[in-house]
């Protein structure tokens, strides 16, 4: 059972700690009471979904449950494993791979970590983690199923994969929690899925999704308080892409600070977009409208040039000197991540990230830059519209996030409203894409933020 005090569960929480331990106990309390098949937790962006995960596995090891861990990369089951270890030294883990995967040194280098790429080695273990796509090769017949499960970033997860992992712990008895972000990218395919909408066993359905479609009695949680997000940053994000999922940040308006060593130089626009980003958290800096194929050498240019402006005026995050790996750049596509990581490397700067929406999914930096994905586009389709993979873009930063794009994006979305096909027995999703990069590029419009390189 979880140690909090009652009396004080009754008393209202004031500060972000407080509500983010409050929320936390009530998870915990219905792990305990396990009444229905499970737990559902929507989570904001850096609201510690790791941290629970954490947390609920100590719980329900310390009372004597052994328990699957189900991720959706062998990064992120290797990032748990790791902070299992460091935060439960005493708490056997085992880490199921596949024969082709080197494990790194942060998890071989635990003693209580057993390796192995059969289940059998590791079945009696308190806790055993893999990915999903691991854990469909295992079958109940070469092991006992489990009565817990956790699946982690669970709205990453396909239905599919729900659907080859759930004999392992699909018991009578069998409890589930699931952790995840409903405002992340979802679940992709290369090959068409029409022929499946409306199923409740559509295989692009997220994990939480499918379930929901299936089992009435999933307990439902929210995080309340993003650590990662600044005061200036969580507004937005709230409001653009988690409208039914109210959140506020753990900081206040003053608590972080981006600051630079060197005077900036007014008559240049990129030192006055980094003032706006430092005053405010947001900036825009906006090139000359125009249609572009996606990879614009113009915005490439002007995307490293920020970067390696940030580096030559010694910006500081509160104090300590911000540093490359401290920076990240993000694009929709894979050719424009390419195109900014040439001209980075051309300056003799290596260790900035650049990588697409999808592969920054989950990870965290100081100062974001972003490549807007509707810049100099002559129509707007679904891809970019993608109302999570702007979200993930524009939530990976704790100090300030400056995007880049060429003027004309309202006029862009003004001619092209979200024409997505509807399906029967399919919700539609809210916010839509038209709507999310509505709300931003209203935001980022404002003289506090923008400037115009012309």
């Amino acid at each position: 059972m979880t140690d909090h005090d009652p009396a004080a569960a009754q008393a209202p929480a004031r500060t972000p700690g407080e509500r983010a331990e409050r929320a936390v106990a009530e998870i915990l309390d219905d792990l305990d009471q396990a009444v229905g098949r499970g737990v559902v937790v929507d989570s904001p962006p850096g609201a510690g979904k790791s941290t629970l995960v954490v947390r609920a596995t100590g719980h329900l090891a310390a009372a004597g449950q052994q328990l699957m861990i189900i991720a959706q990369t062998n990064e992120q089951v290797d990032d748990l494993t790791d902070r299992l270890a460091r935060e439960h030294p005493d708490l056997p883990l085992g880490r199921l791979h596949g024969n082709a995967v080197a494990l790194p040194e942060r998890v071989t280098r635990h003693p209580q970590v057993r390796t192995s790429p059969r289940i059998k080695a590791l079945r009696e273990l308190p806790v055993v983690l893999s990915t999903a796509k691991k854990w469909s090769y295992v079958t109940p017949d070469t092991c006992e199923p489990w009565r817990w499960a956790i699946v982690d970033e669970a709205y990453q997860m396909r239905s599919d994969a729900l659907l080859a992992t759930a004999p392992l712990f699909g018991g009578p008895d069998a409890r589930v929690l699931f952790v995840g972000d409903p405002g992340q990218l979802d679940p992709f395919s290369t090959v068409e899925t029409d022929r499946w909408r409306g199923l409740s066993w559509d295989p692009l359905l997220n994990a939480v999704d499918v379930t929901l479609a299936h089992t009435g009695d999933l307990a439902r949680h929210q995080l309340p308080v993003s650590w990662r997000l600044p005061a200036s940053a969580a507004p937005l994000v709230e409001d653009a892409f988690y409208p039914y999922y109210p959140f506020e940040s753990g900081t206040g308006l003053d608590d972080r600070r981006l600051s630079f060593a060197a005077a900036a130089h007014t008559d240049l626009p990129v030192d006055r977009v980094l003032a706006r980003a430092a005053d405010s958290g947001w900036g825009l800096l906006e090139l000359e409208a125009r249609h572009t194929l996606d990879h614009d050498p113009e915005v490439a240019e002007a995307l490293a040039a920020t970067a390696a402006r940030l580096l030559e005026r010694g910006a500081m995050t509160d104090g300590s000197p911000l540093t490359e790996e401290r920076i990240a750049i993000g694009a929709a596509r894979t050719l424009q991540a390419s195109a900014v990581r040439h001209r980075l490397a051309d300056r003799g700067l290596t260790g900035i990230t650049v990588d697409t929406a999808n592969r920054l999914q989950g990870r965290e930096f100081d100062v974001t830059l972003v490549w807007h994905p509707l810049s100099g586009r002559l129509d707007a389709s679904a891809f970019h519209l993608e109302a999570g993979r702007l979200c993930v873009l524009l939530s990976r930063h704790r100090y300030a996030c400056i995007v880049v794009a060429r003027a004309g994006i309202r006029d862009v979305l003004d001619r092209h409203p979200t024409t997505r096909p509807v399906h029967l027995d399919v919700k539609p999703k809210f916010p839509d894409g038209w709507r999310a990069h509505q709300t931003v590029m209203a935001h980022l419009e404002r003289p506090a933020h923008r400037v115009r390189t012309i």
